[in-house]
């Protein structure tokens, strides 16, 4: 009797182990989110309640904005270059190659200047808050303002979550410039289009909507890239390698989330 009831009970027992593992894994990942709900409430929150530290803004709009505007310039450049080619190789075997003008600004506009600006800044800018933010955690900077009565919130997290959700449609708009302008630049002087005819064609095509979607995206990639190299740092743990570990987390959480808001968001403006 006693053998039959060790053979149940190591019959059972992967079966145990196995929904210990899916309940472990569950409760974990519900306790993440929960902390990460609760972290942006209170950023939001501390967001709009003063007091307020504009040179702390001032200095975010600048880090975040103008030092971003060169990286997102050449992305926005090259992208609208190669989109101009490859729309021309592909338009001429359906001889619709005056559709090239219409299918650079309206990609430009709509998906690719946002989400490239998107993911280049939570490269640039979402490394940075996490490295930054970390290493405050780290070496108790966040603690010893605390102790002078000053809220972390208020003083580290709000002025850069307002400045990239501020930033991020402006730098878009330039890119939206700058990228239907390098296809222009190639299908002038290199695929031999008419100047007017190509710029009366983007007129024809582009309508405000596709504008302010893509402006719309950008303020939301903006705040998600913010908001996750705040949570990540704020979140560190101890050591260079928790910093590590914050800023990689940083980046990647942000890139996704781009991904699928991206989508989101063009369900919601286009579906």
């Amino acid at each position: 009797m006693d053998a039959h009831t060790k053979d149940i009970e190591n019959l059972h027992n992967p079966v145990l182990k196995l929904c210990h593992g899916v309940g472990h894994a569950l409760l974990s990942f519900f306790q993440k989110a929960g902390q990460l709900f609760f972290f942006i409430g209170r950023a939001i929150y501390h967001s709009f309640t003063p007091p307020f530290f504009p040179a702390q803004l001032w200095r975010q709009l600048v880090d975040i904005g103008y030092y971003s505007l060169p990286v997102v310039g050449m992305t926005a450049l090259f992208t609208g270059m190669v989109l101009a080619l490859q729309s021309y190789t592909g338009f001429t075997r359906f001889n619709a190659e005056s559709a090239v003008a219409g299918v650079v600004v309206l990609s430009v506009t709509r998906e690719l200047a946002p989400v490239l600006a998107g993911l280049m800044v939570a490269g640039r800018v979402g490394a940075s808050i996490a490295a930054e933010i970390g290493t405050m955690r780290v070496t108790e900077q966040i603690d010893a303002l605390t102790t002078l009565s000053v809220n972390p919130f208020k003083y580290l997290i709000a002025p850069r979550l307002i400045a990239a959700t501020l930033t991020l449609p402006i730098l878009v708009f330039i890119g939206d410039i700058i990228g239907v302008y390098g296809g222009y630049i190639v299908s002038i002087y290199n695929l031999g289009f008419s100047p007017g005819s190509y710029l009366s064609q983007t007129w024809d095509v582009v309508e405000n909507m596709d504008v302010i979607s893509g402006l719309i995206k950008a303020g939301v990639f903006g705040f998600i890239v913010a908001m996750m190299g705040c949570y990540h740092g704020f979140n560190s743990g101890r050591g260079a390698q928790g910093v590590g570990a914050a800023t990689t987390n940083a980046v990647v959480s942000s890139s996704i989330l781009i991904l699928i808001f991206n989508y989101l968001l063009t369900q919601v403006f286009f579906s």
